[in-house]
């Protein structure tokens, strides 16, 4: 058999032993070194094999490999070095010895160059410098690598500050390029990730000559219980990435979502109140957390160590003890955290002065150490409650609670929050952790009195100032998720935690029942506002009960705006924006009102009617035409459109002569943040579906959809469109695509309707069951349907298609996606214009779950 082939079978065998020594609990350090050693054998015996040990050349291990850790398919970074000039047997030698190395399926990054070559590129590139650092000779000329050895730690190759500089320009580089809380994070280059913690060692060996992070301690730069904390984020990063490679069989260093499952297999979890997958993220998260904070304590202290004080750092006394070094806050004293009560008084003067961006390094350290020694929660100190509340009263607490979160005193103090802290949920929706979410959220309520953030957030901008309390709105925001993962309704378990919380720091009831009320009910809104249809005057009506008063309103639109834009940088748009502020504002007239004056509907028909007509008559319309194009609509369209939609409506179907063709209507101004798009034809069968299957084909969102028929049976449909970045659709080249792709489609009797897109990778781990479930309807001859299932291609055109086979009428919808869930609001009769009964209700939902479901197992198969 062929070497190479003999060799990539032992290198498969070893894969599997080593896996299997995985499972039985070896430690991973003895399998990256045993997976090192291997190769080292496998290496070292092709090089003698291709006879190049009888040249001048060294056989050199650079990075990881060099380091001498090596993952089941973490790359091979080889260096040949020599002197002189290679002969041709040499090279040729060589590029066998290559092929050789890749026919075993090694992956192999290498490099040939002379040693004053490699000087100068590595004085050049600072990536080169770093791989040369951790060079070990396999085979060749001692003597050779001796004089690479000795020449890189010469202050000529690169001072210690110099590199210092360049590694931490290089993080700070590779830092914004992804977070720390990504749902699909890379584990070797994020932020906490291994290459931080790399960082260190590298600095560490530039300026001390270490060559390993426990001669840190020997050099009092590191203290035994921090040497310990980065061993022990180290092991646990190293056995994900074992596990990663091992499940996808390549090297790999992104946990994507489709392998994330089988990654918590390999590392033992068991699916319990939270799902395997979740336990592991939240120990990631966690620890990538930790790292990060180590890795700013550590840097910041190499910095002193390499640079000196180059620049003297201002300094301004705050009291007698604590001051401001620069943008740092500094204890003067190392046993001041000795009293729990100063933890959190550092954060009340974080919170009082604006030019403090973090905590000196040294000052760092005595926290961290005073936090771990804690015997109990922080809260149960009196004093602590007290600077707590300082802090939640002042204008910058945000600020403070963002350190506070960021150094793990927010866990110390409050043990709820250490529960949520890492806390993921296996959905695309929620993209960052629970505790991550809730600190965006925080962040976000403080972007609303900033005046640069005022045409993003129009009425949050204005309701954060008139809040009667902010504090509030802050502790209801800490709350609202707080009881996430627990099992049971997070909403009416955070309420109970904050009433206690609230009793406990001394709040009066009317607050405390204030703040409990905000968690319970943070995501009414949100539901009523994007799942509802809010020009239903009852819908509004019920709303309004549920919210009681103008300041309940108030406060709960700024924690519902603030929360939805702290989902995911993709949720908040402007459709979603003008929905919830019309709500806000229907509630308010409704509050403002008082129920003993109902809507006149008759009165707002003519109202919209004649501010309708008198923009027409103004263009030019006949009076006459207009009156008789009406007489055809029922009063439902002139409550559901607004006067310019009315206006707009009228007038392209007054000049569309040719009433046997379709007319498309597509908005060239944004309604409601989305584009407008309007289907006037002769109504028929499976119009609906046809319109949903066209618009899926253009990657085309649907959020919106009232769908009407004249009384001479002409259809009146309106939807609210989007592009998948959540944009209006505004280019002119694609309005005219989608608006010929409609007419086309329905100009036909039967219709060549476009094939679905497949499933995206990133859906494909997810099996939603389908959910169809009958709501109390308010308005006479109707039902209401929610729906929810897998967000598959064409979902919205297979619904209409069952629709259409169950003789349902569909009046409305409401289209919520919330990551690979459809969460779908339907107004429904019958085809004869009544109320569903039991009997055709349950015949429409077996028929939407039997067809759902059937797709569902299909798309995740």
């Amino acid at each position: 058999m062929n070497t190479a082939l003999l060799a990539k079978q032992s290198l498969i065998e070893q894969n599997q032993t080593l896996l299997a020594r995985f499972k039985a609990k070896t430690p991973i350090e003895e399998l990256v070194t045993q997976r090192c050693q291997f190769v080292d054998s496998l290496v070292k015996q092709a090089w003698q094999q291709h006879g190049l040990d009888q040249y001048p050349i060294a056989l050199i291990a650079v990075g990881g490999y060099g380091r001498g850790e090596l993952h089941p398919h973490s790359d091979v970074d080889l260096l040949f070095l020599f002197e002189g000039e290679l002969s041709q047997a040499a090279e040729t030698a060589l590029s066998e010895f290559i092929a050789f190395l890749w026919d075993a399926s090694l992956e192999i990054g290498h490099s040939v160059r002379t040693l004053s070559d490699t000087l100068n590129l590595g004085r050049e590139d600072i990536t080169i410098a770093t791989n040369l650092l951790e060079a070990r000779l396999l085979s060749g000329p001692e003597s050779l690598f001796d004089q690479l050895y000795d020449a890189i730690r010469q202050s000529d190759f690169w001072t210690s500050s110099q590199f210092f500089i360049a590694k931490r320009d290089e993080q700070t580089a590779r830092h914004a390029k992804a977070s720390a809380f990504d749902l699909e994070p890379n584990i070797k280059s994020c932020p906490g990730g291994l290459r931080d913690i790399q960082t260190i060692a590298w600095v560490a060996m530039r300026h001390f000559g270490a060559s390993r992070l426990e001669e840190l301690v020997q050099y009092e730069f590191l203290e035994p219980a921090e040497l310990e904390e980065l061993l022990e984020c180290q092991h646990f990063l190293w056995k994900l990435r074992f596990a990663l490679h091992m499940a996808v069989g390549r090297d790999e260093n992104r946990l994507l979502f489709d392998v994330q499952r089988q990654v918590a297999e390999l590392m033992g979890y068991e699916d319990a109140t939270q799902l395997a997958v979740e336990q592991m993220m939240k120990r990631y998260y966690r620890t990538v957390r930790r790292v990060m904070e180590l890795n700013e304590m550590l840097l910041q202290l190499f910095k002193r160590a390499t640079l000196g004080q180059t620049k003297a750092l201002e300094i301004q006394a705050i009291d007698n003890n604590y001051q401001r070094r620069g943008a740092f806050i500094e204890a003067l004293r190392d046993d001041l955290f000795d009293s729990g009560e100063e933890i959190v008084r550092l954060f009340v003067h974080v919170a009082k002065n604006s030019n403090i961006k973090g905590i000196y390094a040294p000052t760092l350290r005595s926290l961290r150490r005073a936090r771990r020694a804690q015997l109990q929660p922080l809260q149960e100190n009196p004093q602590c409650r007290q600077a707590f509340m300082e802090i939640l009263k002042h204008p910058r607490g945000i600020a403070a609670l963002s350190l506070m979160h960021k150094h793990g005193v927010l866990s110390a103090y409050l043990p709820a929050w250490r529960n949520i802290e890492g806390q993921m949920q296996f959905d695309l929706f929620h993209a960052y952790t629970v505790d991550e979410h809730t600190h965006r959220l925080l962040l976000n309520i403080e972007r609303f009195s900033q005046p640069e953030q005022k045409e993003e957030f129009p009425l949050g901008s204005v309701l954060i100032n008139q809040l009667p309390k902010k504090g509030l709105l802050v502790l209801g925001a800490i709350f609202h998720d707080i009881a996430k993962g627990r099992g049971g309704d997070h909403s009416k378990l955070g309420s109970s935690d904050a009433l206690a919380f609230c009793k406990l720091h001394g709040l009066n009831d009317h607050d405390g029942r204030l703040v409990a009320w905000l968690v319970e009910n943070h995501l009414v809104m949100s539901v009523t506002a994007q799942r509802r249809d809010i020009s239903d005057p009852d819908v509004v009506a019920d709303f309004a009960s549920k919210v009681r008063d103008a300041v309940h309103l108030s406060y709960l639109y700024c924690l519902t705006v603030a929360d939805i834009c702290a989902t995911n940088e993709k949720t908040w748009n402007n459709w979603k924006g003008s929905l919830l502020r019309d709500l806000y504002f229907s509630t308010q007239r409704v509050l403002a009102r008082g129920k003993e004056k109902p809507v006149d509907i008759r009165a707002r028909v003519r109202e919209y009617q004649a501010k309708a007509k008198k923009d027409l008559l103004r263009r030019g319309v006949k009076e006459k035409d207009l009156d008789t194009l009406w007489q055809r609509f029922k009063a439902d369209y002139f409550l559901r459109h607004q006067p310019n939609q009315v206006a707009w409506h009228a007038e392209a179907i007054l000049k569309h002569k040719q009433l046997d063709e379709p007319l498309v209507l597509v908005s060239k101004h944004t309604t409601r943040g989305g584009t407008e798009l309007f289907v006037y034809c002769q109504d028929r069968p499976k119009l609906f579906a046809t319109v949903m299957a066209v618009l899926d084909n253009k990657n085309i969102n649907v959020h919106d959809a009232n769908i009407m028929t004249s009384k001479d049976n002409y259809a009146l449909d309106t939807f609210v469109i989007l592009e998948q970045d959540g944009a209006p659709v505004s280019q002119l080249s694609r309005i005219q695509s989608i608006r010929k792709a409609l007419e086309k489609a329905l100009a036909s009797d039967n219709p060549k309707l476009p094939r679905f897109r497949k499933l995206s990778r990133k859906m494909k781990p997810f099996n939603v069951p389908t959910q169809v479930s009958f709501l109390e309807s308010n308005r006479h001859g109707t039902s209401m349907m929610e729906l929810i299932a897998l967000d598959t291609p064409g979902l919205l055109a297979k619904v209409g298609d069952i629709f259409y086979r169950c003789n349902t009428t569909l009046l409305a919808a409401k289209i919520t996606t919330i990551g690979e869930r459809a969460e779908d609001f339907f107004i429904l009769q019958t085809n004869d214009g009544l109320q569903l009964n039991e009997t055709q209700e349950n015949t429409l939902k077996e028929a939407l779950i039997s067809a759902l479901s059937a797709i569902n197992t299909e798309s995740t198969n």
